[in-house]
């Protein structure tokens, strides 16, 4: 037990040098990731008993699925966005080598279509131009018509992937309309090279094996019985209240994709709408969601198995929040053995929305064993 702890005490996790938008995570833009690295040494250092999985309950884009594929672990991810899952599903599952033809064929046949129906979605025209909004409509339509699931998925993916690229919107993390000079061509172009880059990136992706379940659930509803697998090591990062909108991020791509973004704001941990409405929540409410989440640990996790938590501190209406005292409190209430701190910093690069509320300098790794 001391060698595992010194192991994870030589390790410098501020990882200066990680590059979260290079290879397979540049398929799809996503807030605030996961670096790979963390769950690279924790996995390696840690371990993963035989016969166990790998779990992450907030897997946002599959950092900590990859890393348990390329060491050679089963995992599973969970996460109540859709997008989130949508891109950990196509991370991590093969793609087939007809993926480009049907590429071609999707854009040949909407550029075919004639007539197109346009979703009911709110404030439409004030982010996509009408051209804009019929191509993406034409495209859709076109990818629905593909009948192998993991094509019609990675299709999906590339086309959410430039969904803000081509709309008013003025970047990623910038939600501010301006004019932009993208028309029906340029945008066929855009679609036609983000899935050639999927593909590229997917064929170099070399996992020892595929072996990776990703439920689009809400964690804290989740029960024991829908994880199919003992879990040895879980890996996670849940929502810091106040810090990041991760519905707000994928707002539009999920109104076109046929999703509800309000029902994933309302069932999200620490989005900040929660917390300028009338009664809003508290550190005791992120207290009593922690409790519900390391119950679910307790059922799944096999004896001796050790949960990494990684939590970062909260700025709630001026006051402070300690995350990862809630946390360590909440570990031990259910039952498991704080065996580690660590800290770390992080990049100040990072991009995201509602900087002022989440600038946040250093977050905590806790590790527990049950």
């Amino acid at each position: 037990m001391l060698s595992l702890i010194n192991r994870l005490n030589k390790i410098d996790w501020n990882f200066p040098n990680s590059n979260t938008a290079g290879g397979i995570n540049s398929i799809h833009p996503y807030p605030a990731k996961f670096i790979q690295e963390i769950p690279k040494e924790l996995i390696g250092i840690i371990g993963v008993p035989k016969g166990t999985c790998v779990f992450d309950p907030f897997c946002g884009s599959g950092a900590t699925l990859v890393e348990a594929q390329l060491a050679g672990k089963p995992s599973i991810g969970i996460d109540l966005n859709p997008i989130a899952c949508l891109i950990s599903r196509v991370k991590t599952q093969p793609l087939t080598s007809s993926f480009m033809e049907c590429v071609k064929h999707v854009i040949n046949s909407a550029q075919s279509y004639t007539k197109i129906t346009i979703p009911q979605i709110p404030n439409l025209d004030h982010w996509f131009m009408p051209e804009i909004q019929e191509t993406t409509a034409k495209l859709l339509l076109s990818i629905e018509s593909v009948k192998e699931q993991r094509i019609k998925d990675a299709l999906r993916l590339a086309l959410s992937s430039v969904l803000v690229r081509v709309s008013n919107q003025e970047s990623d993390t910038r939600y501010a309309a301006i004019n932009k000079d993208i028309d029906a061509n340029k945008y066929y172009s855009l679609f036609s090279r983000a899935a050639e880059h999927l593909w590229k990136v997917k064929n170099a992706y070399k996992p020892k094996f595929y072996n990776t379940e990703v439920l689009c659930k809400d964690t804290l509803a989740v029960t024991k019985k829908e994880i199919k697998q003992p879990v040895g090591l879980v890996i996670t990062s849940p929502p810091y209240p106040n810090a990041y909108e991760y519905w707000l991020y994928h707002k539009y791509r999920m109104f076109w994709l046929g999703f509800d973004p309000i029902q994933v704001k309302r069932n999200e941990i620490g989005a900040r709408a929660h917390y300028y409405k009338k009664n809003p929540p508290t550190a005791n409410d992120f207290h009593n969601q922690m409790v519900t989440l390391f119950n679910l640990f307790w059922d799944v996790v096999v004896k001796n198995g050790y949960v990494c938590v990684v939590i970062g501190r909260s700025k709630v209406h001026g006051k402070i929040i300690d995350n990862a005292s809630i946390i360590n409190d909440v570990g031990k209430l259910v039952g498991f053995t704080p065996m580690l701190k660590l800290s770390r910093l992080i990049a100040s690069s990072r991009k995201t929305f509602n900087l002022s509320h989440a600038n946040i300098i250093n977050e905590n790794i806790l590790i527990f064993r049950k």
